[in-house]
C-alpha cells in the first residue's frame, strides 16, 4: 500500500465516497457508461466474480445485476457495510479483509475484479501472482487503474502493468479509458484504462 493509500482513513471516507461520480454512479449515463464497460469485460454467461478493494460494491452492483455472483472484499469494515446493504437479496457476499491476500481460502473465480488498487501496493509483480492463483482455468483479471494528475502523477501505467502480467497471463488487452468523459463525469487528461488478462 502507498504512503498516499496507508494515510486515508477508508472507514472515515465511507460515508461520502460515493458522491465523487464515478464512485457512486448515481447518474443514470456514468451508471450506464460502466455498465456497459463492464459488460465487455466480465464473461456473457453467469460467472463468479471476486471483486477485490470493492470500497462500497458499486462495481459489485453493476456486475449482479449482470447475472455475476459476486465475492467483494474491502479491508474497511464501514465500505463493507455500505456494499451489504447496497446488495441486500443480490447474489453477492462481501468480506472484511485484505485485497492482497482476500480471505477465501480454496474457492476459486472466473473473474477477478480490480478498481484502483494494484497501483498503491509495494509489490504488484507478486499481488498479480497471488491474484492469477485465485482464479479457475480460462478465467481472467480484471484491472482498471491509470496514472492519475499530470504535474506528479500517481498510479501505474498501462506500458508497465502489461509487463507485469507477462509471466502470468497468454493474453492482455488493454482498453484506454480516458477519452470517455462519461466514465468520470468529467473530461480527463492523465492514463485511464482496464486491462483483461486471461491464461
Amino acid at each position: 500500500m502507498s504512503e498516499l493509500e496507508a494515510n486515508v482513513d477508508w472507514d472515515a471516507e465511507a460515508s461520502t465516497f460515493d458522491e465523487e461520480p464515478d464512485h457512486g454512479l448515481r447518474d443514470p449515463e456514468i451508471r450506464r457508461a460502466w455498465a456497459d464497460r463492464l459488460r465487455g469485460w466480465l464473461p456473457a454467461a453467469a460467472a463468479d466474480v471476486l471483486d477485490l478493494g470493492c470500497g462500497t460494491g458499486t462495481l459489485s452492483l453493476l456486475a449482479a445485476e449482470q447475472g455475476h455472483h459476486v465475492t467483494g472484499v474491502d479491508l474497511s469494515p464501514a465500505m463493507v457495510d455500505l456494499a451489504r446493504a447496497k446488495l441486500a437479496g443480490r447474489d453477492a457476499v462481501f468480506l472484511v479483509g485484505d485485497a492482497t491476500a482476500p480471505p477465501v481460502g480454496e474457492q476459486r473465480y472466473d473473474v477477478v475484479l480490480v478498481r484502483h488498487v494494484l497501483w498503491a501496493l509495494p509489490d504488484p509483480a507478486r499481488v498479480l501472482r497471488h491474484w492469477s492463483g485465485l482464479l479457475r482455468p480460462g478465467g481472467r483479471l480484471v484491472l482498471i487503474e491509470g496514472r492519475w494528475g499530470t504535474v506528479s502523477p500517481a498510479g501505474i501505467s498501462a506500458d508497465r502493468l502489461t509487463e507485469l502480467l507477462a509471466p502470468v497471463a497468454g493474453h492482455v488487452r488493454v482498453e484506454r479509458l480516458s477519452d470517455d468523459p462519461l466514465l468520470w463525469g468529467k473530461t480527463v487528461a492523465d492514463e485511464r484504462y482496464a486491462v483483461v488478462a486471461m491464461e
